[in-house]
């Protein structure tokens, strides 16, 4: 049986920002300025780093930006289901919905999520496009700040959920950066990149995942790679 774990952002969908917009909100209303969150690099990065690396630069230490980590996270998802609105700015990448639902019909594969999102983050952007119910079980940036923790903690839940045990090589990363990557890697899972996000292909071939996609519009091809059948490159 395989875990199969895919990245939100640049991987599943695009909200077109809201994540930044809603973080900048936040930041100024719990820490009383933005940082440099309009220029700080959000690819991969778990959302508790983002705030604590953003804060560190503007002179704040640990202790105090763990202090309001929980007012800073409920004024984000504030902004953010302000942002998300209608649900019309999120959009699903080429491929993903038929493949999420080919893997879900498949008896040997379990689909899951790990993402730097914090968990309530990943249900509001994932919950327009219909695909969250899907997901049974994850790994969330508001579990650890380092992305490296996720994917054995993703599949340790799911051994509590099923009774079955995921070794490294029956989990699956599937993700748009280097970090999705590496955190991958980390743990011995199978790495899966796909060119959807903001990565140019180069980049995510130097790093040298077990498959590389332009996209995920091929479903055949993705699942062969998935189960183990096709070097997918």
């Amino acid at each position: 049986m395989k875990l199969v774990l895919f990245d939100v952002d640049g991987t599943l969908i695009t909200s077109r920002g809201a994540g930044r917009r809603a973080m900048r909100l936040a930041f100024e209303r719990t820490f009383g300025t933005a940082g440099g969150i309009d220029h700080y690099d959000l690819r991969g990065r778990t959302d508790t780093r983002i705030v604590h690396d953003v804060m560190a630069a503007a002179g704040w230490d640990a202790a105090r930006i763990k202090e309001r980590l929980d007012d800073f996270f409920e004024a984000y998802l504030r902004g953010l289901v302000a942002e998300i609105g209608d649900g019309r700015g999120v959009v699903t990448l080429p491929g993903v919905a038929a493949l999420v639902e080919a893997l879900i019909a498949c008896e040997d594969v379990v689909v899951g999520l790990v993402t730097g999102n914090i968990e309530e983050g990943a249900r509001i952007k994932l919950l327009p496009t219909g695909l969250w119910p899907h997901f049974r079980v994850g790994a969330y940036g508001s579990d650890h700040m380092d992305r490296r923790y996720l994917p054995p903690l993703a599949a340790r839940r799911a051994h509590a959920l099923l009774g079955h045990d995921f070794p490294p090589r029956d989990v699956v990363v599937i993700g748009d950066t280097p970090h999705d990557v590496d955190c991958a890697r980390a743990c011995g899972a199978v790495a899966v990149a796909v060119a959807t996000g903001q990565y140019p292909r180069e980049a995510l071939l130097a790093d040298a995942p077990d498959h590389f996609f332009e996209d995920l519009s091929d479903t055949d091809a993705v699942l062969r790679a998935v189960r183990g059948r096709d070097p997918g490159r």
